[in-house]
């Protein structure tokens, strides 16, 4: 019997139209353009604007524009695993509310929050039903409304992240395409440097803590890219050794825009010169779950059937990972 794997499909991505950029942030926050970009490697980021809209509003073009392009109705998808920081509510799940809003009335669905992690652990979630023959079609949609939850007087958050929402569809592959490998880590310890310190259940919210500011993202800068440099490059170069994988083995290295030298660290663990890495920070900033799915989107016509594909993610948490994939067609 052939071994069934799980293969992405179909890709499509969605971000705003208004632009936010690095000259319009030296009026809000202090901090200029060259700072900015020779800090992180971003130039601008689009934000969502319009009254009531949320993180599902940016994933229903994305899916509605994967679907199309896959030639199949919403009623065909069995599952939907809505990677996300920022759900349009605490309940009901994302998931269920893009459900609804595309008429996929066959599936079930649940929001996955790993951070800027959760679109590769996503992935790796959604390959189990497919692996397993439960399931025929799986989306995993990855996206964050990041302006809804950044201080715009605090430089050290305002200036990195961005919104905007990618999406995959997986399907059973039995050519030997798909996800090959994946190796997911974290380490809650690492939560104090990155989180947001209310609206959960031990600190809910409350006229205090609006404001003292706390349901905005808070991050300690140094803290985090010490450890994301360092653990982002270990794990992809994890997964390439596990697979006996060289640099000449992997056509595109797809990491998480967090920070350009982030990324440069980790092509550089790897062996993998820049001609190899899908690099869109620039034009997005962090989207957090939508990083890696953009990226793809912004790719697909480069990439070719069989191309391996190593995905490598850091986020809050902290969560880390890589996946090893064949591109199906």
């Amino acid at each position: 019997m052939q071994q069934i794997r799980a293969a992405i499909t179909a890709v499509n991505a969605y971000v705003p139209e208004y632009v936010l950029s690095n000259a319009e942030l030296e009026k809000m926050v202090d901090t200029n353009d060259e700072w900015i970009v020779s800090r992180t490697g971003i130039k601008e980021r689009r934000i969502l604007k319009g009254k009531g809209l949320g993180t599902s509003d940016m994933a229903v073009p994305a899916v509605e524009g994967l679907l199309k392009k896959r030639g199949i109705a919403a009623e065909e998808i069995d599952l939907i695993i809505f990677c996300t920081t920022t759900p349009d509510m605490p309940f009901p799940a994302s998931a269920n509310i893009l459900a609804d809003k595309i008429g996929a009335i066959n599936a079930w669905g649940f929001d996955l929050n790993a951070a800027c992690s959760g679109f590769i652990y996503g992935l790796t979630t959604g390959s189990q039903f497919i692996e397993s023959g439960k399931h025929q079609k799986v989306l995993v949609v990855g996206g964050d409304k990041m302006s809804s939850i950044i201080n715009y007087e605090d430089r050290a958050t305002c200036i990195i992240f961005g919104d905007g929402c990618g999406a995959v569809l997986l399907e059973p592959n039995t050519e030997g395409l798909g996800i090959q490998d994946a190796i997911l880590k974290s380490d809650g310890s690492g939560g104090q440097y990155l989180n947001m310190k209310a609206g959960g259940s031990a600190n809910p919210a409350s006229h205090e803590t609006v404001d003292a500011k706390e349901h905005y993202a808070y991050q300690e800068g140094q803290a985090v890219f010490k450890f994301a440099v360092t653990n982002m490059a270990d794990v992809a170069a994890e997964i390439m050794e596990r697979n006996q994988l060289t640099a000449d083995d992997v056509a595109w290295l797809v990491p998480h825009q967090a920070n350009k030298r982030i990324i440069d660290a980790t092509a550089n663990r790897m062996g993998v010169g820049p001609e190899k890495v899908m690099v869109n920070i620039e034009q997005y900033g962090n989207t957090t779950n939508g990083t890696i799915p953009l990226c793809l989107n912004d790719w697909e016509s480069k990439l070719k059937k069989g191309d391996t594909l190593i995905l490598a993610a850091f986020g809050g948490g902290f969560t880390w990972g890589s996946v090893y994939l064949k591109w199906a067609y």
